[in-house]
């Protein structure tokens, strides 16, 4: 605030005001370093004792913000740069602690996603310290006792398995921790029977130390060992064995010291500020081993060093954690989130705001902000949501809201509708201290996502970039310098100048408006038009903005055509579709079937229709082909892009089964001249094959050259004839035309296919390949090539015995069958076949071979059938329409030979 308002300073009891976020990354490594160089000083101080309870602890860093603020990337990048010195970015220059001892970073996700509960955590960290290859006795005698109490029949090394934690110490840390016993039993002099029973063992452990014999003078230090062996062995007494790694940590001679640094990532799914009972056992984790630092990323700030919280958690208050005390933000004039701080910060501030504040925080601030005479906030909870929401986390905007809230309570008792709108007044204290220039050039960037300083300038139609520079430096303008156009404005910002009503004596008229997003759209246009590299990501972020702007302002395409075109060549398919419309203009119509977007507009259909391409990825099929028809109902693209909504229609349909309204819809584009014609007639080529006419896809395969992925057209021929050495050769082929052409997303597919056809014949090889599959899918968005890699891997297992491959297959089966890809499950149930068939299931194959039939009913893959009777060498007992290139009997005879050859394989035969 620029000045304090006297009506908000006498109506609360604390003062508050808007906090300058903490963005630099640089800054941030600072203060990681200075933690560090503090607790490893700490740690090493004379007087410094890891059994010590009562002293205050300095072994916690906090980042927190609101989500997609980049605090797991932080925690990774921390994690790497730790590791090792190479992964460390430049800038952050070298470290400042000492070099010993040996730093152990052990990074732990707690998102909810990552399914980790507490028990997981502890045996994380125990994993990390098995590296140092030797039992830590006074933890793994305590961790075995209770690993057989809750865990009765299953041994810690299956367990490590089935949760996910294997490492490259996950089979070391059960020989460890049964050494551990097995030392103990032995310097005990207990029998050989009783030392292999973890109960007997502890029973005489509790006794030797409680008794302080020499032969158990190790154990002995850690008098608390004793009393923990005795309790009751579950997860509270759990909770406390840390205090036990952290005693054998202390205790690990020079060449194999080590401090732990703790990343705990996604601490917001720990629970919330009602539930605390798992934070409560992890907070005990922090405070029983002193000598780790923990660093910790999450939306909200610990409360920790709050009074409060006594009762909820086992140590509160600032005493306890001097480092954690809660800071009311400082009041700053016209600074807010965004603004980088002059300095990096003490290692005494230990908790760093990253970002704008996270919900919790909001709430938190509007209940402390005003607070009535007994203590209790004068903010109603249902207003304190309403304003949270509208704020994006806005410091600026939460006081603006208090001072309205006070101004509404002198009449009447604010209500939730007073606050479910804009600030006028943001926009005039926003505008308050810029010049005119700086306010036109802000205007016109509240039009863009994001923006550099040559599209700010130029959308504003200023002929010189002084504006654009100063305005860049407002608090109110966040920087990424890792984005492709670093700059953007704050959320609530950027709706506010759109959305709100502007009473300024520089204020713009519609006109204004719509002239400031021609300039801006065409700037994107030349921006794009001029990258001589042909980034994708430029196309895709111009791409994104251009089409917003189109739809939201009535324009005309230009050279949205060509960018759409570009962007369905490489078959990559990011998420495009652009956010609801906002601002002064009309908004599109809402109302059409299903409450979807009426389409007036070019721009709305092609909107429309790239939208459609990008989910049709993630969504299934059906809403493929109904999103593209009301595309093609509305003719309002031109025939080019008109043909482009045709094939992938066509597409659509033939992925479920519609083989009629496939081919004509295909045969309509081939008939034309536009870029997808070749593709069109490749897609008449796999209809012919999915007919079984294997001559007629054959032919038309000679016709195809690149344009229609002429390869890989011939390597699905072949595979299917079981000329799996000629399939891999075409999809190899396909690869190298893919890169040569540099279309990533074909690169991708024919290398899965690859994968899947070698899986059939040299499972090892299909090992690599699927490596080189998932590196090449990464970062793209193509699910039907997904599940090729997914089912290429079931092949390459085919005949593996136990129950794991059908646990698979179960899981995958419902996901294909979520997809709507009807090739996907037709493909997927030949692969059981070839299971069933190698591990000679005759009952099994016979419903799957039952399974298969219903699927292909209507002729579309009725040769699936019977490759699955060739594989088993079973007669096809009817007569087959399938027209194959060399006849029925060599491609039986070569399933066949597929289906002993794995046998042969799995028996240890010749290889």
């Amino acid at each position: 605030m620029a000045g304090r308002d006297l009506r908000a300073l006498f109506g609360s009891n604390e003062r508050v005001g808007a906090e300058e976020a903490f963005t630099n990354r640089e800054g941030q490594w600072a203060q990681v370093a200075a933690a560090l160089a503090e607790h490893l000083a700490g740690v090493s101080a004379d007087g410094f004792d890891v059994q010590d309870l009562e002293t205050a602890r300095h072994n916690v860093l906090v980042f927190h913000g609101i989500g997609g603020v980049g605090k797991t990337t932080l925690s990774r990048k921390l994690e790497a740069a730790l590791t090792a010195a190479e992964a460390r970015p430049s800038q952050w220059g070298e470290p400042t602690w000492p070099q010993a001892p040996r730093l152990l970073p052990v990074r732990i996700d707690l998102a909810r996603s990552a399914g980790t509960d507490f028990e997981r955590l502890v045996l994380t960290l125990r994993l990390a310290l098995a590296g140092l290859d030797r039992a830590l006795p006074a933890f793994d005698i305590a961790l075995g006792r209770y690993w057989e109490h809750t865990h009765p029949g299953e041994s810690l090394e299956d367990y490590l398995r089935r949760a996910g934690l294997v490492s490259r110490f996950a089979k070391a840390l059960p020989g460890q921790v049964q050494a551990a016993l097995s030392k103990v039993a032995e310097e005990l002099a207990l029998p050989g029977v009783v030392g292999s029973a973890v109960g007997q063992v502890t029973t005489a452990v509790v006794r030797a130390v409680r008794e302080r014999r020499t032969t158990a003078r190790a154990l002995a230090g850690c008098p608390r060992l004793a009393d923990l062996l005795e309790a009751e062995p579950d997860l509270e007494a759990l909770s406390f064995y840390p205090h036990l790694l952290a005693y054998e940590i202390d205790r690990l001679p020079a060449r194999k010291a080590v401090v732990p640094v703790v990343l705990l990532d996604g601490w917001e799914d720990v629970g919330d500020r009602t539930h605390r009972d798992l934070e409560r056992l992890i907070q005990r984790v922090v405070w029983l081993m002193p000598n780790a630092l923990f660093i910790v990323t999450g939306r909200s700030r610990l409360q920790w060093a709050d009074d409060a919280l006594q009762g909820q958690l086992d140590y509160t208050g600032p005493a306890a954690w001097p480092q954690l005390a809660a800071h009311i933000p400082s009041a700053r004039a016209a600074a807010g989130p965004g603004a980088i701080p002059t300095g990096t910060g003490t290692a005494a501030d230990r908790q760093i705001l990253i970002g704008d504040f996270s919900p919790e925080d909001c709430e938190d601030y509007l209940s402390r902000r005003l607070t009535a005479a007994d203590g209790q906030p004068l903010i109603g909870h249902d207003l304190r949501r309403v304003i949270t929401a509208r704020s994006h986390g806005l410091p600026l905007y939460l006081d603006l809201a208090v001072m309205r809230f006070l101004e509404i309570r002198r009449t009447r008792t604010p209500e939730a509708a007073d606050f479910d709108h804009d600030f006028p007044a943001l926009v005039a204290r926003t505008l308050q201290d810029l010049t005119p220039d700086e306010r036109h050039v802000l205007r016109a960037v509240s039009l863009l996502d994001a923006f550099d300083i040559p599209l700010a300038a130029k959308a504003s139609g200023m002929a010189h970039q002084a504006a654009a520079l100063r305005l860049v430096e407002r608090p109110f303008v966040h920087e990424n310098q890792l984005a492709l156009w670093p700059y953007h404005l704050h959320a609530v910002v950027r709706s506010t100048i759109r959305r709100a009503d502007d009473h300024t004596d520089d204020r713009w008229s519609d006109q204004d408006w719509a002239s400031a997003a021609d300039r801006a759209f065409d700037t994107l246009g030349d921006q794009w038009a001029a990258d001589a590299s042909r980034s994708r990501m430029l196309l895709v972020a111009c791409l994104r903005q251009g089409l917003s702007l189109a739809r939201d302002h009535r324009l005309s395409l230009g050279w949205l055509a060509d960018a759409a075109w570009a962007y369905v060549s490489d078959s990559v398919w990011e998420p495009l579709a652009p956010p609801a419309p906002a601002g002064p203009f009309e908004p599109a119509p809402v109302g059409g079937p299903g409450g979807a977007t009426v389409l007036e507009t070019p721009a709305d259909a092609l909107v429309e229709t790239l939208s459609t391409l990008a989910a049709r990825q993630r969504e299934h099929r059906t809403h493929t082909a109904d999103r593209l028809t009301r595309v093609i109902d509305s003719a309002l693209l031109p025939e080019e892009l008109t043909d482009m909504a045709l094939y992938y229609r066509a597409k659509a349909h033939r992925d479920l089964g519609r083989t009629a309204a496939s081919r004509q819809g295909m045969q309509q584009v081939a008939a034309g001249t536009t870029r997808l014609a070749p593709a069109a007639r490749r897609g008449l080529a796999h209809l012919a094959r999915l007919d079984g006419d294997f001559p007629t896809a054959h032919a038309a395969a000679q016709t195809l050259g690149w344009a229609g992925r002429h390869h890989r057209v011939l390597g699905d021929l072949a595979w299917v004839h079981a000329e799996m050495d000629q399939a891999a050769a075409h999809y190899e082929a396909a690869r190298t035309d893919a890169e040569q052409h540099a279309v990533v997303g074909e690169r991708a597919t024919s290398q899965a296919q690859l994968a899947f056809v070698r899986a059939f014949t040299d499972p090892e090889a299909a090992d690599d390949d699927l490596d080189l599959a998932a590196q090449l899918l990464a970062g793209l968005d193509l699910r039907a090539t997904t599940l090729t890699t997914r089912i290429a891997a079931l092949v390459r297992d085919a005949g593996t015995p136990g129950d794991s491959l059908i646990e698979r297959a179960s899981v995958l089966e419902t996901e294909v069958r979520a997809s709507g890809v009807r090739a996907a499950r037709t493909t997927f149930a030949l692969a059981m076949c070839f299971h069933h068939a190698v591990v000679d299931d005759n009952d099994a194959l016979d419903t799957a071979i039952r399974d298969l039939d219903q699927l292909t009913r209507d002729r579309d893959y009725a040769y699936y059938t019977d490759i699955a009777a060739f594989m088993a060498g079973r007669d096809l007992g009817f007569p087959s329409p399938v027209r194959w290139l060399d006849g029925p009997a060599p491609v039986r005879t070569r399933w066949r030979t597929l289906v002993t050859a794995r046998q042969d394989h799995l028996r240890g035969g010749d290889r």
